[in-house]
């Protein structure tokens, strides 16, 4: 091969976006670093090498694949990847192991935008690994949650291949209805809503619109199908969604941790195309910066437009944010801004570094069988004598809810974070409220404890009993004239980054979930779109806050609404 011209535009790519000529997120910017470090590192000892034939094969293969859709479709032309797109094919199909030559990457991971041409990556992607990857018999799977987003990557595909007869032609390719078939030796590729039946090797599996998988069952049944493949993929190709708490956030959390370092993967990689978390949003730069494709596959007034009319109407916000500038956005009417949030975390603070400072120990009670939560919040001045919140949490359920309850959707996640430490379980069917009352007492003792915060509703009986230990006890009602003040500061408090929690992944998924109830006063009141959407250590927080806001050395005096026991 005279040349490698498509390999030597990626790496191009990878170097401009670097010295900033192309606008860039960190998680981009990240992802073209540790492809030029790597190349840089493929000496003796470093397992790993980049082949430029094998990166100029898939991207020219890719480049021989007709359009599907619109104009270009119309007068027949081939697709033309842009330097970005011939990045992400260099990078998956180049890096080999030195050890027995197959690929280094087994698990891909790309956020990318609407409208920035995903289909055609992945569809052209899909018939590369069908046909030309060597793998016999391979068995490659378009898989999402519904039939309609299944044939996303798999219609396009399946037009590809019935447009080009020198391909179908070459691999003896079948098309049916509703799968592609090679004869020879028994390979296919075909859509899949839910997971593979008992005897499926996939060998490689495109995972489009993650964000919309309640569970990773079907990912993992895949990943576990693979292990007779001799280098098989599994391709997420997704925009940004809502649910924080999934599979696809977790994916999108392990890619973001390998890229930085703290927990790197050699055979993961990912991409992440959005804003950086001080970029405005509501400017043209982020449109060019979370936007490879603008210009080009994407109209560029179109998208100006868009940007015009979500800034005019908040209700649009959420939508234009998640879907045209990967920002994942909570509930759909989501309270907080989740990438202030996200801010807020800080994974090395611990309490002991607040061991002599006063604390508010707030405790939200909810039903038996439901999440409990309690947590520390502590207060501090800064130079400019303005509030610093700092809050710990601690979340009990009972053993029958975490592993048999009727939440089925949260099952996992509840079993995660046990295993895990993050949540722990009290009592078998119901949560045990004298073990509770215990670890309030332990959890309070040796702290230069301030109050002990309770909404009375729930926790009367509990918490005259900790008034009898000799515990200062305090009251803060659930009730709008309360919650809201303290959500309004709280919510503040985030936004000025002001606020602190040690990102404890049960708190994080509950901050997801909540919603703001407003009434015609402007007042607010905590609020959640479903049942299984927790709340319970947000409500704690707020209770925490409401509290320590009215300190007398804060200006204010003690809001004389709130009553002890």
């Amino acid at each position: 091969m005279a040349g490698f011209p498509h390999t030597n535009a990626a790496n191009k790519y990878a170097r401009d976006v670097v010295s900033e000529k192309i606008p860039a997120c960190k998680w981009v910017k990240l992802a073209c670093q540790q492809h030029l470090d790597d190349l840089k590192r493929t000496g003796k000892k470093f397992p790993y090498y980049f082949s430029k034939e094998a990166a100029e094969a898939v991207i020219l293969f890719v480049e021989c694949l007709p359009h599907t859709k619109g104009e270009w479709a119309r007068k027949r032309k081939r697709l033309t990847l842009e330097p970005w797109q011939k990045f992400i094919f260099a990078c998956i199909f180049g890096w080999k192991r030195k050890s027995d030559k197959t690929r280094r990457y087994r698990e891909v991971y790309c956020e990318i935008p609407r409208k920035n041409g995903k289909s055609a990556i992945a569809a052209g992607l899909g018939n590369l690994m069908f046909t030309i990857d060597g793998e016999f018999g391979a068995e490659v799977y378009s898989i999402a949650t519904t039939e309609k987003q299944a044939w996303e990557v798999f219609r396009p595909a399946k037009l590809m291949v019935e447009r080009t007869e020198a391909l179908r032609d070459l691999f003896g390719i079948e098309t049916n209805a509703s799968n592609m078939h090679r004869p020879l030796d028994g390979s296919k590729f075909e859509p899949l809503i839910g997971t593979p039946g008992d005897g499926s090797s996939p060998s490689c599996a495109i995972v489009d619109e993650f964000h919309e998988h309640k569970t990773d069952e079907g990912y993992e049944t895949m990943l576990t199908g693979m292990g007779a493949r001799n280098q098989p993929m599994m391709f997420i190709i997704t925009t940004a969604g809502s649910n924080i708490s999934g599979p696809c956030y977790d994916k999108r959390k392990e890619v973001q941790d390998s890229l930085l370092g703290t927990r790197p993967r050699e055979d993961l990689w990912g991409i992440i195309f959005t804003i950086d978390d001080e970029e405005d949003w509501d400017k043209p730069k982020a449109l060019h910066m979370a936007n490879p494709n603008l210009g080009v596959s994407i109209n560029k007034d179109w998208l100006y437009l868009q940007q015009k009319n979500a800034i005019q109407s908040p209700s649009r916000q959420n939508i234009f944010k998640t879907k045209h500038l990967n920002l994942w956005v909570a509930a759909k009417e989501a309270w907080l801004n989740m990438t202030s949030w996200n801010a807020c975390g800080e994974d090395r603070l611990t309490i002991e570094d607040f061991k002599n400072d006063e604390c508010y120990f707030v405790v939200d009670l909810a039903h038996k069988i439901d999440i409990c939560a309690t947590g520390r919040l502590y207060r501090r001045l800064d130079e400019h004598k303005q509030i610093h919140y700092y809050f710990f949490p601690r979340f009990y359920l009972p053993e029958h809810t975490v592993f048999e309850g009727k939440e089925k959707n949260n099952l996992k996640k509840y079993q995660a974070w046990v295993n895990a430490g993050h949540l722990e379980t009290l009592g078998t069917t119901e949560i045990n409220f004298e073990t509770l009352r215990e670890d309030i007492i332990d959890d309070c003792q040796g702290m230069d404890l301030k109050e002990v915060i309770f909404d009375p509703w729930r926790a009367a009986q509990i918490g005259q009993q900790l008034e009898n230990e000799g515990m200062p006890v305090m009251n803060f009602p659930n009730q709008v004239k309360f919650m809201s003040p303290a959500m309004k500061e709280l919510e503040a408090a985030i936004e000025s980054g002001r606020f602190h929690h040690p990102n404890n992944p049960v708190l994080n998924w509950m901050a997801a979930n909540v919603t703001n109830k407003e009434d015609k006063k402007q007042n607010y009141f905590p609020d959640k779109e479903k049942a299984e959407f927790k709340i319970d250590g947000i409500v704690a927080a707020i209770m925490g806050v409401g509290r320590a806001m009215f300190e007398p050395e804060a200006g204010d005096t003690i809001n004389t609404d709130f009553v002890n026991w």
